[in-house]
């Protein structure tokens, strides 16, 4: 699907290697694995397991981590969906019959955990270590343990609703002081297992020994204790559902704005958005407004409202629905829409979709979702994000997530069950409503861009639905701007909620802005003269997300990184 960009070639000349995460352990745990002779693959793996130790908050080694790699070696971009699916027993109806058409908070929002098989996939098509090497590193931060940190102390403080993700992480009743140490003996213990049966399987060859490895997660015994645990809570998963579960090798996506090649993930997430962003601004002349003006911010604004709602018009898993990506993403389709921007009046509400069929396959076969009903809400602020590069011109992007405050710890194991199902709809007319087996739609969306068809800049943020904005306005900065990555990161964002949210229940606030406290009081006073509803967040908000990206200077050698000081981003290039 897309065009697809110039043929690769393969080396970085004289690069050496980088890595920027949204934690300095899984920053450290990347770049020791690359020093230790890894590629970006075994390097980003690393990096990402890390995440699932240290972030526990914000990721899981049972949630999900979309993937998208460059392999030099196979000269191909491929992604690595990372995402589960509902349980067979899952349906619009079941909810409907037994919950009054809500999605209840914990166990039944489970789908099958996916981000484990995302990593084991990824090592074993595309890197050169074994599971033992690459989460040596976690494995480490698990057993031994590391010191709190103030975001962490802050979202346990939050509440935990669940008696066995307390007994982990408030291990004497009480919430941790910062610097304190946290053990997490279970999610080691996990590891340890996993590692003993790549040991056992190593007569079948690194591949062989990883694929025993994946099979013990999703067929053997840890697959039978997490299936136990979510039928002993009421959940609907079964052994079925996980032994007959992998995650897709798919074809990434390509956009182009102003001769750089832009590639995401499918329509399984909302990845595909940033290119229909970028596609409709890519003709409106940006540098003249000036540089986070009244003019600029209201223009992205606009832009981001219609791309919103063909998001929540068009996407869902395109195994189960005719999704009109061509047109989505086609140059025409943005001029089309292009052409609703009012440039001094903010729309009041989420704009009416455009008609991507009509730039796909000549006629209307437009989705039937109801108009959104304005419902209170906040922003999810899960995930996080890794990227590596290597010497080789391998380059690695994920963006893995799931909260540890969404759905009970497994006992014994250390780890959640995916609550992706909260990115669902009940309402069977919508694209990424609930059945058997879909996928629901991923917020998280890793990216990767490309000039004179090389790896130039992979990117990525949490942030729920703030992820694409936040990532278009870090690579307006760069391409539009001139800034360096650090630079592009640290300016000051803003965003809209105009828009159903993809969490349950889908909170949509006609016309609200946040805004970072930076942008002076005169270009706010003029937006809201515009018709804006604006809520200013603080000058270094952790809602505006945590961009990590890392530039590829081919021609000169060298790489430019930068990791977001809004959480605990960390970049390290030599």
């Amino acid at each position: 699907m897309g065009s697809s960009p110039r043929s690769y070639k393969p080396t970085l000349m004289g690069v050496k290697h980088g890595v920027s995460s949204g934690h300095y352990h899984a920053a450290t745990a990347g770049f020791r694995i690359l020093e230790e002779g890894g590629n970006a693959i075994d390097a980003g793996v690393a990096s990402g397991i890390a995440l699932n130790v240290v972030l526990p908050q914000w990721t899981s080694f049972g949630g999900v981590a979309p993937i998208m790699i460059h392999s030099a070696a196979k000269n191909e971009t491929i992604t690595i969906s990372g995402l589960g699916r509902w349980p067979r027993a899952a349906s619009v109806e079941f909810f409907e019959r037994n919950h009054d058409g809500e999605l209840p908070e914990g166990i039944l929002r489970t789908v099958t955990p996916a981000a484990a098989d995302a990593w084991l996939t990824a090592i074993e098509l595309y890197g050169t270590m074994s599971f033992e090497q690459v989460v040596r590193p976690a494995l480490e931060l698990a057993r031994e343990g590391f010191p709190v940190t103030p975001l962490l102390s802050k979202y346990i403080g939050k509440g935990i609703p669940w008696s066995s993700t307390r007994e982990i992480f408030m291990p004497n009743g009480s919430v941790p002081q910062i610097g304190e140490v946290l053990v997490q003996s279970d999610l080691a213990n996990t590891f340890a297992r996993m590692i003993d049966v790549e040991q056992a399987a190593s007569s079948k060859g690194r591949e062989g020994a990883i694929r025993a490895t994946r099979d013990f997660f999703y067929k053997g015994d840890l697959a039978e204790e997490m299936v136990k645990f979510c039928n002993d809570q009421g959940g609907l998963l079964t052994l079925e559902d996980m032994a007959t579960f992998r995650v897709k090798l798919e074809p990434v996506l390509w956009g182009n704005y102003k001769g750089i090649d832009i590639a995401t993930c499918g329509v399984w997430c909302q990845g595909p958005l940033l290119i229909e962003f970028l596609n409709i601004l890519e003709k409106i002349d940006l540098q003249s407004m000036g540089y986070n003006s009244a003019d600029y911010i209201h223009t992205l604004l606009e832009v981001f409202k219609l791309g919103f709602s063909d998001r929540h018009t068009y996407y869902g898993d395109p195994e189960f629905v005719n999704v009109p990506i061509e047109g989505l993403i086609s140059k025409l389709f943005a001029k089309s829409r292009g052409m609703e921007l009012d440039s001094q009046q903010a729309s009041s509400e989420m704009p009416l979709p455009g008609n991507p069929w009509g730039f796909q396959y000549g006629s209307s076969l437009n989705h039937a979702v109801d108009p959104p009903i304005a419902t209170l809400g906040g922003l999810g602020e899960d995930t996080s994000y890794t990227c590596v590069v290597d010497e080789w011109g391998n380059v690695f992007s994920a963006t893995p997530s799931d909260t540890f405050d969404s759905t009970p710890m497994v006992p014994g194991l250390g780890f959640i069950l995916s609550s992706r199902g909260n990115q669902s709809w009940l309402d069977a007319s919508h694209p990424s409503s609930v059945a058997p087996g879909k996928r629901p739609r991923l917020t998280p969306n890793p990216a990767l861009a490309f000039k004179d068809g090389r790896p130039w800049m992979p990117f990525g943020t949490p942030g729920g639905d703030v992820q694409c904005q936040a990532m278009t306005e870090m690579f307006i900065n760069i391409v539009d701007f001139g800034m360096d990555p650090q630079q592009a990161i640290d300016a000051p964002r803003f965003s809209t909620s105009s828009y159903p949210g993809s969490f349950w229940p889908h909170a949509y606030n006609p016309g609200l802005v946040n805004i970072e406290g930076r942008i002076g009081d005169a270009v706010v006073s003029e937006l809201r003269r515009r018709g804006h509803k604006i809520e200013l967040w603080d000058d270094w908000d952790i809602r505006a997300g945590n961009l990590c990206a890392i530039e590829i200077n081919s021609g000169l050698g060298v790489l430019r990184a930068g990791a977001d000081n809004r959480r605990e981003g960390y970049a390290i290039v030599r």
